[in-house]
Formats: structure tokens, C-alpha cells, sequence
């Protein structure tokens, strides 16, 4: 297997962590995620304009056309923030969602505006709570003859709040559908959640009218699809946070002095930080080897299992090191570690927990 950058990965990913650097301060990431609703519209305008969103997608749409890699490289730039902004629902899974379920007048009128950042979708599944799978899909869908009538509501979804297109999973005779709902649709309404889940919002649809066109296909195959190229590069997001918990807890305890000595010359805060570690190269490795998989052509559903499984759970269990090395100032809400405290409490459930996902590993590597 071979990790290496190309140039062009090499400059996009000092173009990018030059950009997080001047423009994503960690206090200020704080505050957004403890005031605001964990997200930053200017921020989202840069990452749209820089041609950030929908890397992935082929040029024929307006996306850069970019490699499963190249995505990588930029979201582990992006997790060190963490970076404010849905740059993931938006600019990597929600376009994907349409290249393998659109027909092709979908990608042609969506791709484009994904990609520029008119269109800021995400993706709704679950109604009765953070549990993923399409049992947790419960809304309905009705035929009305010239259209669709939709009813249901989405507890937890993603970027739910600054959305303007949801990407909804209901059940249209008993399977499980996708329908295209723009928020400005009579009978659409959202609530941000807040606090610890700023970046969450409960999506409520009643008696939303639909037209024939707002399907896509597939059902809840295309979503098992697009999440194959797209969690890939969520667990870069999360390994890159964690490689900045890493560096920032290491200088901490260098840095910091308690009887004469500096805390890092004492075992437990040390083992403290092999833990850390441990947890952070564990994301990493199974991440870019199921990359590598991806994009030689190999089978490789069962590692993106085991990458989001080992990538939530790492990223979880990274913060949990890091409070044990920083102690009290760790805690404070404009301390830089709070804003990976929230990320990775939301990440970790977020498109399936890894209990779920080890399930679906072993069911993809040893199949009945």
C-alpha cells in the first residue's frame, strides 16, 4: 500500500490547513458551537468559492472531479478545526446521494448548485431517535396521483437547521424511498436542538405536497451506495481532529509545570497519552487502507465498516484521553478542546454508531 501524497494533494492540503490556521480559531470554533448553531455561513461561502464542495463529483456536474483521496486529504485538514460548517453533509454525501440516485435531469439541475453552494442538503433517515438503519425510517410517503404527500418527523438530523434541500428516507409502500424536500415547502418546519447539539435539528414534514420528479431512486441501496465513497472521508474528518488533540495535549504536557517538573515526565499523564495515540493511528491506518481499496478496485465494504467503527469510537475515546491529561482547564467552554468534545459526542452516532457498523462488518466479510 502506498500513503503517499501527489503534489497536487500536497499543495491542496497546505492550501487548506493555511486556511484553517488563519481563518478557524479553536475559541472561536467554541463559541460557535456553544452560541450559535454550529455553523458559519462566511465559512461555508470560502469552502463553496476555494471548490472545496463536491470534490468528488465528475466535472460533467461542476464538482472537481476529484479522487476518494483527494477528499481525504482535505477533510483531515478540515477535522483539525473542527471546521464549522457542512462541508461534509453538504459537499460530500448529499451530492453523492444524487450521483447514484438522480436521473440524469436531477444531477444536471442539483450537482452544480451542490457544488457552489447554493444548495446546502443534507440527509434525514431516522424519526424516533439516533439509531441508524432503514428500521429507524417511519415517515411516509403517499401517492397522490400527480405527486406525493409526505408526513413524519426526522429527531436528529445533521446541519438540519441552515439546510435548504433535505434529503428524505420514508416508506412509499412499505419500502424504504428518497425524496427531494426544499425547506421552503409549505408544511416543512426545523428546530435547532442547540447546545451540545448545535449542529442538529428536529425536521418535522406535514402534509408536505411533492411533485413525481422529487424521487430519487434506489431507495435505501443508493444510500448504502454513496456512503461506501463518503465515510471514507468522514473518518478522515475525524483522524484529523484527532492528530490535532494529539498535538495540542503533547505541547500541554510539556508545557505545563507541576511540582518542578513538567506533567509529561509523570507515568500516568504518559500513558495517558499512548492511549491517545493508540486510539488516533488505530482511525488512521484502517481509514487510508480502506481508501486504498477503494480506489484499486478491491472489495471494500467491510473496511468501510470497520473505518467508521474504529473512527467514531477513536475520536471518542481521543477527547476522553486528552480531558484526563488537561484536567479542569480542559473543561472550559472557550478551551479548543470543548469544540472536539461536541463533534466527536455527535460524530460518534452519527450515520450509524460503531456497534452498528461492526455488525455490518462482519455481515460484509462473512456473508450468510
Amino acid at each position: 500500500m502506498d500513503f503517499s501524497l501527489s503534489d497536487e494533494q500536497e499543495m491542496l492540503k497546505e492550501s487548506i490547513a493555511d486556511f484553517m490556521e488563519r481563518e478557524v480559531k479553536p475559541d472561536r470554533v467554541t463559541r460557535l458551537y456553544q452560541h450559535e448553531d454550529g455553523f458559519h455561513a462566511g465559512l461555508f461561502r470560502t469552502a463553496a468559492q476555494s471548490g472545496w464542495l463536491g470534490m468528488c463529483i465528475p466535472e460533467e456536474y461542476g464538482g472537481a472531479g476529484g479522487s476518494i483521496m483527494d477528499c481525504a486529504v482535505a477533510f483531515e485538514e478540515f477535522g483539525r478545526g473542527p471546521l464549522p460548517a457542512p462541508v461534509f453533509t453538504a459537499g460530500i454525501l448529499s451530492p453523492l446521494l444524487v450521483l447514484h440516485g438522480g436521473s440524469e435531469a436531477q444531477k444536471k439541475e442539483l450537482l452544480p448548485r451542490m457544488c457552489n453552494g447554493e444548495v446546502l442538503a443534507t440527509l434525514a433517515v431516522s424519526d424516533s431517535g439516533m439509531a441508524w438503519g432503514p428500521e429507524m425510517v417511519e415517515s411516509e410517503l403517499a401517492d397522490s396521483g400527480d405527486g406525493y404527500v409526505l408526513n413524519g418527523t426526522k429527531q436528529f438530523v445533521q446541519d438540519g437547521f441552515p439546510a435548504n434541500l433535505y434529503i428524505v428516507a420514508a416508506r412509499l409502500k412499505g419500502e424504504v424511498a428518497l425524496a427531494l424536500v426544499e425547506r421552503d415547502r409549505a408544511g416543512v418546519t426545523a428546530r435547532q436542538h442547540g447546545d451540545l447539539l448545535s449542529s442538529v435539528a428536529e425536521v418535522a414534514f406535514e402534509n408536505v405536497r411533492l411533485p413525481q420528479s422529487a424521487l430519487l431512486s434506489g431507495g435505501w441501496d443508493t444510500i448504502e451506495n454513496a456512503l461506501e465513497q463518503a465515510l471514507p472521508v468522514l473518518c478522515a474528518f475525524q483522524v484529523g481532529a484527532c492528530q490535532q488533540i494529539f498535538d495540542i495535549t503533547v505541547d500541554y504536557s510539556r508545557e505545563r509545570i507541576a511540582f518542578g517538573q513538567p506533567i509529561g515526565r509523570f507515568q500516568r499523564v504518559q500513558d495517558h497519552i499512548v492511549e491517545l495515540a493508540d486510539h488516533m493511528d488505530a482511525a488512521r491506518w484502517i481509514t487510508y487502507e480502506t481508501i486504498w481499496k477503494l480506489e484499486t478496485g478491491q472489495a471494500a465494504r467491510g473496511y468501510v465498516h470497520e473505518a467508521k467503527a474504529a473512527a467514531s469510537d477513536g475520536y471518542f475515546q481521543v477527547v476522553n484521553y486528552a480531558h484526563k491529561v488537561w484536567a479542569g482547564p480542559g473543561t472550559a467552554m472557550d478551551h479548543p478542546l470543548m469544540a472536539h468534545h461536541i463533534a466527536s459526542r455527535i460524530l460518534y452516532q452519527y450515520l450509524g454508531d460503531p456497534a452498528y457498523h461492526k455488525r455490518k462488518m462482519m455481515d460484509a466479510l462473512f456473508p450468510v
